[in-house]
């Protein structure tokens, strides 16, 4: 987590959601009445995000104490307490939304993503995310799919070359896409190429290309092409993989399995805030 990024991120999302000033809170609570707040779990997941929710809070009021009670990534149950949050009352009322928002989703990412993974644990093979994440979110939303236990494929247009159908059409063909990348990037870059035939497996071997992403692929010919890649290249599939598919795609010997789901189709998971004055 870039903490630098994120300060940055959430100062904008407090501006979006407070504006001049939340009305409510402020004709409500007096100026320094205290209060504290149990944050927990209604339903059984992984949580994701309890620095996120901190930073909230802090921003709004670096005074106010912030409690954790389970770890990031932790399975917790039904019921569960997963933090506390002490201090000014106008504070919490102000990050409550923002922090639950946050810490919502990030956990359903973390918790679809550990779902996914533990179907394929027993194979040497790693289900990865996508580009299909929530527009100003990737940081947060790649993130989560770490506490998950997934891995993150490159974040954006500018940190990996990915050569899909349209840049092949546009270039000619494998051979001449990867040719052409090849010669204006640095040495240390990868390049990855999306094939569907097994044609195009071949011809992305003969192109020296680093990745072969296996696109939309039955089972049977996953296991071809992760035959004729061997070692030459690192291997992933892709393509409307689902929990009750995956593991048939890991039993090929594929390497990698990227799931565009897990950052587009997330259930966020259920937290609420629940919040006491101190004087009662």
């Amino acid at each position: 987590m870039n903490n630098i990024l994120l300060k940055k991120q959430i100062e904008e999302f407090l501006i979006e959601d407070l504006g001049h000033g939340d009305l409510s809170t402020e004709f409500i609570c007096d100026q320094n009445q205290s209060a504290e707040a149990i944050i927990h779990s209604k339903e059984r997941g992984i949580i994701c995000g309890l620095e996120v929710a901190e930073t909230v809070f802090k921003l709004i009021d670096g005074e106010i104490n912030f409690y954790k009670m389970v770890s990031e990534g932790q399975l917790v149950e039904k019921g569960q307490v997963i933090a506390k949050v002490v201090g000014k009352a106008s504070t919490i009322l102000k990050g409550e939304r923002l922090a639950l928002n946050l810490l919502q989703r990030l956990s359903g990412i973390a918790t679809m993503t550990n779902r996914y993974q533990e179907k394929i644990k027993k194979y040497n093979t790693f289900v990865t995310d996508t580009r299909k994440t929530t527009p100003g979110l990737r940081l947060l939303e790649k993130y989560a799919v770490t506490v998950g236990g997934g891995r993150n494929h490159r974040f954006g247009l500018y940190d990996a070359v990915m050569l899909k159908d349209n840049h092949i059409k546009i270039a000619g063909s494998i051979s001449k896409a990867v040719q052409k990348v090849r010669e204006k990037i640095p040495h240390t870059m990868k390049i990855e190429v999306e094939v569907e035939t097994l044609e195009g497996v071949k011809e992305a071997l003969e192109a020296k290309a680093d990745i072969i992403m296996l696109d939309n692929m039955t089972v049977e010919n996953l296991k071809k092409a992760v035959e004729i890649i061997g070692d030459k290249a690192i291997t992933e599939a892709s393509g409307g993989i689902t929990l009750e598919t995956i593991e048939e795609v890991a039993k090929t010997g594929v390497q990698y399995i990227s799931v565009g789901a897990l950052t587009h189709s997330y259930k966020a998971l259920d937290i609420s805030l629940d919040m006491f004055d101190k004087k009662s």
